[in-house]
């Protein structure tokens, strides 16, 4: 197991070797994740979103949005595919002409259990060589950076 001095940085990251790591992780983590969803059919997000819809059915795209962390057009683009491959279907919403509620369709809900293996696949790779305390802390850290970088957003952006 190599520690982040043993990590090469570019010359232009030297100033951020945190941040370094934390891109190179991401990238790895988000890749791997990528390829297990490959294998169930979905692209990146396109669990989030089903995972949202699977604990509350019924949601309106705005919802959805905020409940993800996502931008509106990657929402409406996984939306799109997802109704195309008969995992939710759109409607008008009866209580607001504007707003869209999204469902999930029986294809839609049988992705639970699948999800949630994958899932379990990749929290089991991802904590593979650390101990519960490492985990435990690792989250700690990572909760505490996530403040962190929230606030120092300009209002703008969140």
């Amino acid at each position: 197991m190599t520690d982040a001095s043993d990590q090469r940085l570019p010359s232009a990251a030297q100033a951020g070797p945190l941040s370094y790591a934390i891109f190179s992780l991401a990238r790895a983590h988000r890749g791997y994740a990528a390829g297990l969803l490959r294998e169930l059919g979905l692209h990146p997000g396109q669990e989030l979103l089903l995972m949202q819809l699977m604990d509350r059915d019924g949601q309106t795209q705005s919802e959805l949005l905020e409940s993800v962390g996502l931008d509106h057009s990657t929402v409406s683009k996984s939306l799109r595919r997802m109704q195309e491959a008969g995992l939710v279907v759109r409607e008008q919403a009866p209580h607001d002409r504007r707003a869209t509620l999204v469902r999930l369709t029986e294809k839609g809900r049988a992705m639970r259990e699948p999800i949630e293996r994958m899932w379990a696949v990749l929290e089991e790779t991802t904590h593979r060589d650390l101990d519960a305390a490492q985990v435990r802390a690792f989250i700690a850290a990572a909760q505490t950076i996530e403040r962190s970088i929230r606030a120092s957003w300009p209002v703008v952006d969140q």
